[in-house]
């Protein structure tokens, strides 16, 4: 076969740089977008922070935030057609963040780092007379401690971990770790709850009043006590309710979880990146004070070019060419966020004013019809983006959710059906809790069609246990 020149005609998208930084801008949150621009201010000279109130050269973010306000105004819940939902640009900082704050980055001072579960253990171990192989064992024990303060590491890879500088059995590892066991908080680094409940008994006086009932019941009927099973276990025992009471309520005064004192760290805090709240009877969408960058472009720099050489003018005019393309896709993100807010609020009226019950089904289509663009593009936006209400602050994922059938041909979605199940478990009698049988037989005498399984799906997603856990001793 001869080489020969074929003419095809097709078509092909091409992402451009320009619309690949768009799109990488747009999936940024407010904190990982300062730390890129701050990259940027400090690796172009064309790019320069206009003042505050100052207009820096198609850096301004209100006149390319103007046509947002085009947006449908009308709730879809709205009942009255006149009162339009009305979109700002720069809010009254003052209107939104808590009394007394007088940072002006609307962000919370920052406390110390807060020392966790390890390095506590290892502050003690470090006051604990030890020989240097009892402490080298204790340190890989220490190491292996999950969040929980269990040991989850079996004893051949504590023993791998130190080879390279002991040989040490599973009895030095054992007679070790009984030793940090008695480390604040008692428990730690035990094998399962059994056996860190009886180490925190041990710890008591033997004058305790039900300590010797206690410990008989961790060790022989932890599982009786956790199946609530009362009255078979007092039969066993041939003790008296009294007495099971007293043992019941040290049992009770236990820590099941020794770590979970040291698990929170220091508080991740959110940076809101739009405003909703409620003027005059109207919901309001504002774009956070400071959530996008006043970037002008450096009139200093960019008047050296017609003077320049030419490498260092071609130099300068990409700088200045990639300086405005940053902020052309500043403006763009500003006005995608602001549309894809000003929907959710439209869509979530009720939920704004009534509470998790009232949440509507909403789904990316939706938003993505309404603002005219792709559901893709919508879901970069919602993710790790922070929208402030009355009611808390959410991610704006949190307003979308999949709907439930209702018996007049309506819908509920999946976040109020959670709050109306966690409502009845919270008003449910106390010894009486309600099966997810009775939950799913309520929800559809109120107009929800939701199945057992339906139930038992929700109920678990929100780390509630079943009846049989919930139910109470007397």
């Amino acid at each position: 076969m001869k080489p020969a020149l074929q003419l095809r005609l097709g078509q092909s998208l091409a992402l451009t740089p320009q619309l690949q930084q768009a799109i990488r801008l747009l999936q940024l949150s407010r904190m990982e977008l300062e730390l890129e621009l701050n990259t940027a201010l400090e690796s172009n000279p064309l790019l320069d922070m206009a003042e505050d109130g100052g207009d820096g050269e198609d850096g301004d973010a209100g006149d390319g935030l103007e046509a947002a306000d085009e947006a449908p105004a009308e709730s879809a819940d709205s009942a009255e057609a006149d009162e339009p939902l009305d979109l700002d640009l720069e809010p009254d900082p003052t209107d939104y963040r808590g009394s007394g704050s007088g940072d002006e980055d609307g962000l919370e001072p920052q406390d110390a780092e807060i020392e966790d579960l390890r390095d506590h253990l290892l502050w003690q171990l470090n006051l604990t007379p030890m020989s240097p192989r009892d402490r080298a064992i204790a340190t890989a024990i220490i190491e292996a401690v999950d969040d929980d303060g269990y040991l989850a590491e079996s004893d051949d890879t504590i023993r791998d971990a130190l080879a390279a500088l002991y040989t040490v059995t599973p009895e030095e590892i054992e007679s070790v770790r009984h030793r940090v066991q008695h480390f604040d908080p008692v428990g730690v680094a035990s094998r399962n709850l059994r056996e860190c409940l009886a180490v925190q008994l041990d710890a008591f006086d033997v004058q305790t009043p039900g300590l010797s009932l206690a410990q008989l019941l961790v060790a022989d009927h932890l599982e009786a006590l956790a199946r609530q099973d009362r009255a078979r276990i007092c039969q066993r025992l041939q003790t008296d309710e009294a007495q099971f009471e007293t043992a019941l309520a040290l049992i009770r005064s236990l820590v099941p979880k020794p770590g979970g004192a040291f698990a929170s760290t220091n508080a991740e805090y959110v940076a809101p990146d739009a405003y909703a709240r409620k003027v005059g009877g109207r919901w309001q969408v504002a774009l956070a004070p400071g959530c996008q960058p006043r970037l002008g472009i450096n009139e200093h720099y960019a008047s050296l070019i017609a003077k320049a050489r030419r490498e260092d003018a071609s130099y300068l005019k990409g700088q200045l060419q990639e300086a405005r393309w940053l902020i052309k896709s500043l403006k763009t993100r500003a006005e995608t966020m602001l549309k894809v807010a000003g929907a959710i609020v439209r869509a979530q009226e009720a939920f704004l004013e009534f509470g998790p019950e009232a949440m509507r089904p909403l789904v990316l289509k939706d938003v993505a019809d309404e603002i005219g663009m792709h559901e893709s593009t919508i879901s970069r936006v919602t993710t790790r983006k922070f929208l402030h209400t009355p009611r808390g602050t959410f991610e704006f994922k949190y307003f979308f959710s999949s709907g439930v059938g209702t018996v007049d041909g309506g819908a509920a979605s999946a976040t109020a059906i959670q709050a109306m199940i966690k409502r009845l478990i919270d008003e449910e009698h106390a010894t009486r809790p309600m099966s997810d049988q009775l939950l799913a037989t309520e929800l559809n005498r109120r107009g929800i069609n939701v199945a057992r399984r339906t139930v038992a799906k929700y109920r678990e997603a929100m780390n509630i246990p079943s009846s049989n856990d919930r139910s109470r001793l007397g």
